[in-house]
This record gives structure tokens, C-alpha cells and sequence, in this order.
């Protein structure tokens, strides 16, 4: 939800629950877009930022059924910026390195090579039913390394720092606190 997006610098509530990270490169839409093949997917771009898709796990998994769009809605859930790096600035979409640190350990690293859908491919699929407008965000997946698939689970706490990055395009730093 647009509420859910803040800066990519200060404090990010803690709701109750079981809150986990989620580092993204976010596409931002620079014209209308329906029904796109990939190489219009990317033609369609004004550029990319970073991002962090912030996840309260129990609420997501309390069913009958998931409510993955809720749990990523919490005011300050999407962090963006700190600011938009067009396509002929940013390193090739199938290959940028992103990442995100808690208290300083890295706890996620991989590029946008290993995910399920490659960037352009992934926006196609959602103009198949969605129109984007100018301006729309795209979160585009996340690499291996999300606290819940850790062995035990490992979720953010108060007075944490969250550090997120893509290489080439930007870094954010929140401290999450409690509410």
C-alpha cells in the first residue's frame, strides 16, 4: 500500500509479531504499460532504486488463507530511495548485486541473476492483468537469506539496524524501534 513506503534513512515501527527482511530492487515505471512483452517491460522503465519489502510473518501465514499484501503493509514496510538511477546508469538488470545487513552482519547477498523471474520477465507477467502508470513501483523479488528460511528463524527486533543496498544504485539505513 502507498502508505507503507518511507525514505531510505531513519526509524521503522516494529509491530508485535514476527518481522522479517526483504531486500529488492524496485523498478520504477516511467510510461503506461499493459500487456508488455519483457524487452517492452524494460523499454517502459525510468529507472530502478533499492528497496526493502519488510514482512510480519504471522500475519501473512495466519490463514484460512495468506494475506501476503497485508503483512507488507505496516506504515514504513517499504522503504525506498534514496533515489532513482536510470537504466543507462545502473549495472545490466539481469546481473546487480543486492544485499542487506542486520547490526552489521550480512544476512542476505545475491544478485538479480538468481531470482525466480528475471526483472523484465517478472513486469511482463504482472501487464498481462495489471496497467502500470507512470510513477508505479515494481518490488522485484529477493535473493535467498529471508529470516524465516533460516534454521532456527531469525526475525528483526528493536534497536536493530537494518542496512540495504544494490551496488550501483543506492543504500539505505533504518533503525527499527518499537511503536
Amino acid at each position: 500500500m502507498p502508505s507503507s513506503i518511507t525514505g531510505a534513512h531513519g526509524e521503522v515501527v516494529l509491530p508485535e509479531g514476527s518481522v522479517d527482511w526483504e531486500v529488492e530492487v524496485v523498478a520504477v515505471l516511467g510510461r503506461t504499460l499493459h500487456r508488455a512483452s519483457p524487452q517492452e517491460a524494460v523499454a517502459a522503465l525510468a529507472g530502478v532504486t533499492v528497496g526493502q519489502d519488510l514482512s510480519e510473518r504471522d500475519r501473512q501465514l495466519r490463514g484460512p488463507a495468506p494475506q501476503f499484501g497485508l503483512a507488507k503493509s505496516f506504515p514504513g514496510f517499504s522503504p525506498i530511495g534514496p533515489w532513482a538511477v536510470t537504466l543507462d546508469d545502473a549495472p545490466p538488470l539481469d546481473d546487480l548485486a543486492l544485499g542487506c545487513a542486520v547490526d552489521g552482519e550480512v544476512v542476505q547477498d545475491g544478485t538479480t541473476a538468481k531470482l525466480l523471474y528475471p526483472i523484465a520477465r517478472a513486469i511482463a507477467e504482472l501487464s498481462q492483468v495489471l496497467t502500470f502508470s507512470p510513477g508505479d513501483l515494481v518490488f522485484t523479488g529477493t535473493p535467498d537469506g529471508v529470516g524465516m528460511a533460516l534454521d532456527p528463524p531469525r526475525f528483526l527486533r528493536p534497536g536493530q539496524t537494518l542496512t540495504t543496498w544494490v551496488t550501483g544504485v543506492g543504500r539505505m539505513e533504518h533503525r527499527l524501534v518499537t511503536g
